[in-house]
């Protein structure tokens, strides 16, 4: 039989440590493989291990097709499912797989809003013209309908706490994820992934130049600890230094913004009426910014 292993489909298993990998491999050794491997044509979809291990000492094993899977985004949802539902998936990888099943579902609702859109828009543009619509030889399909099933998640994980929920992890551990993967340099990442270093103190350290990171990772944990501290260091010295300029602006009865023309009188040209609205306008506007200027005050010194 011949099976295909795809390398995006394998990302999604969080390798087996070697104690792992042996008493699984002990275990068909001894009783044989017996869960069957998924297939999707002959696609693995899940068994790579089994697998692995089967043909490296040439053991027989079963296949089943899962005839649901229409397209490789179908595959993706459902080993995400599965790995989502499986108490030994670490907090980060259930964050990112969590936050993957949330980009397809939304990019295929998109897709298919656009489809009906476009549907819709080439049938008035021949509806106007009095001629059929003869689409394009090499069209692309238009994308499948989402299932009331896809509809329903696709709404369940539109705001990051529902998100956490699906994933089982707070919301913060989320925002600290996305942060990660939208900063984080490759090395910094592996080394959450292997468990070297926290979720929180890689988000702190993702926000750091990527050579800093990459020189951190090498330093192991401590040096990773280090920077993290350091960060957080400056961020406090910073709000502290914020904190003090706020309060002495507020003290001296001055503001961050350019307030020309708040103590202006009439303008050449401008009746009375419009010279008061304007300047009630400034004062409406400058009570506004102060405040703002009060609530971050509150903020920073909470």
């Amino acid at each position: 039989m011949n099976i295909t292993v795809n390398e995006d489909l394998r990302a999604y298993i969080d390798p087996l440590t070697p104690e792992e990998h042996d008493a699984l491999e002990r275990s068909i050794l001894a009783e044989g493989c017996r869960d069957a491997l998924v297939l999707w044509g002959d696609v693995l979809v899940d068994g790579h291990n089994r697998y692995g291990i089967c043909t490296k000492h040439g053991l027989p094993f079963q296949t089943v097709q899962n005839t649901r899977f229409k397209s490789m985004e179908d595959v993706h949802l459902w080993m995400i499912d599965q790995h989502l539902g499986r108490r030994s998936v670490s907090d980060f990888q259930r964050g990112v797989l969590a936050l993957r099943k949330k980009e397809i579902l939304t990019t295929r609702a998109e897709a298919e809003v656009k489809a009906k859109a476009d549907a819709a828009a080439a049938a008035k543009a021949a509806a106007e013209a009095a001629t059929p619509v003869t689409p394009p030889a090499e069209a692309e399909p238009a994308p499948a309908p989402l299932t009331p099933e896809e509809r329903a998640e696709v709404a369940a994980l539109a705001s990051r706490e529902a998100l956490a929920r699906a994933a089982r992890i707070s919301p913060a551990t989320v925002a600290q994820i996305e942060k990660i993967q939208k900063l984080a340099a490759p090395e910094l990442v592996e080394a959450v992934k292997q468990g070297a270093v926290s979720i929180n103190t890689a988000a702190t350290v993702a926000t750091l130049p990527v050579a800093e990171q990459v020189a951190a990772v090498g330093e192991g944990k401590k040096g990773l600890q280090q920077a993290a501290r350091q960060v957080r260091d400056s961020r406090k010295k910073e709000r502290e230094a914020r904190s003090a300029e706020v309060v002495e602006m507020l003290s001296e009865g001055a503001a961050p913004w350019d307030a020309e023309g708040a103590q202006d009188g009439p303008r050449e040209g401008e009746s009375p009426e419009d010279t008061i609205t304007r300047l009630l306008a400034t004062v409406a506007g400058l009570r506004q910014e102060r405040a703002a200027l009060q609530a971050q005050l509150a903020a920073l010194q909470a």
